[in-house]
């Protein structure tokens, strides 16, 4: 039976081009038959989605292949690039044991994302895998948002937005507006204000079993505009409700390293980890020995 491989890439990038062109042929010398992302791409048979680019080609990856099985290994081709597995000088490597099934699957958690709008009969829906964001549409002007966890009202303040993340999504949109890391095997969500104006509005970290909700107040001075994941919008006259949840569909990350999340860190942000001695006191054993074991 032939072996199948959709390939995804930023389209929009020579670099990822020029990548993409050598993963294909890596992945044709293995055995496997290349599929390309197109509008309507079959995806039957498909085991690996292979994606170039930064972490927006992977969240484009994620939406292509949402509610099938197949893992997602990406080549980081961007700049911090948190989701990607490997990079760009890993290619013929990474596909010689994606022919060989030398690797792991790590599944992370998605959110669903339900939307009432006054006047509208049906509720909208929409789904996130690091995060919904609802962000007000003056910039001239805040958002009067209340805020309310399982079904309580917890706070209403102005502000420019909120962000409710997954784990994954902490280090998203809801780092660069003050959230807090959390590991991706921590099963948790975050909300996250943003330039809030109130005395309590610090971020939040809830259960998987919650429900954040969202409701732009009728005293709003601006309408408010949901997002998820950046790449999927829609406008919130005032009156709407976001309320977000965790999702039974979770996007799988094919893996082939082990490597703690905190080392991740490490390199993605290249933080400075000079002096660690690894064992403890006395131990002698400078951080360079340590890593890539």
């Amino acid at each position: 039976m032939t072996r199948r491989a959709l390939v995804v890439t930023h389209r929009n990038r020579l670099e990822a081009v020029a990548a993409t062109g050598e993963a294909v042929r890596a992945l044709e010398r293995a055995g496997f038959e290349v599929v390309a992302d197109t509008d309507d791409v079959d995806l039957t048979g498909v085991e690996i989605a292979v994606v170039l680019g930064g972490d927006g080609t992977i969240l484009r990856a994620a939406e292509v292949t949402r509610g099938t099985d197949i893992p997602l290994l990406g080549f980081n081709l961007g700049h911090v690039g948190f989701l990607a597995e490997s990079e760009r000088e890993d290619i013929n490597e990474a596909v010689r044991r994606l022919a060989q099934r030398d690797y792991e699957v790590e599944e992370r958690d998605t959110l669903d994302v339900t939307v009432l709008v006054p006047g509208a009969a049906t509720p909208r829906r929409g789904w996130a895998l690091n995060e919904a964001t609802v962000e007000k549409a003056d910039r001239a002007r805040m958002i009067e948002v209340l805020i309310e966890v399982d079904g309580r009202p917890l706070s209403t303040f102005g502000c420019d937005g909120v962000v409710m993340a997954t784990a994954t999504g902490s280090t998203a949109h809801a780092f660069s507006a003050g959230g807090p890391v959390v590991w991706p095997e921590v099963d948790a969500m975050l909300l996250v204000p943003i330039s809030a104006h109130a005395l309590f509005a610090r971020p939040l970290v809830v259960g998987p079993a919650s429900v954040l909700a969202l409701e732009i107040l009728l005293r709003s001075g601006s309408v408010g505009v949901l997002s998820c994941d950046g790449r999927r919008t829609m406008e919130l006259p005032v009156g709407s409700r976001v309320e977000v949840r965790r999702s039974a569909i979770p996007v799988r990350l094919a893996r082939l390293s082990r490597a703690p999340f905190t080392d991740r860190l490490v390199s993605k942000f290249s933080l400075p980890v000079e002096g660690w001695r690894g064992g403890g006191p006395g131990s002698g054993q400078p951080v360079e020995s340590m890593q890539g074991d």
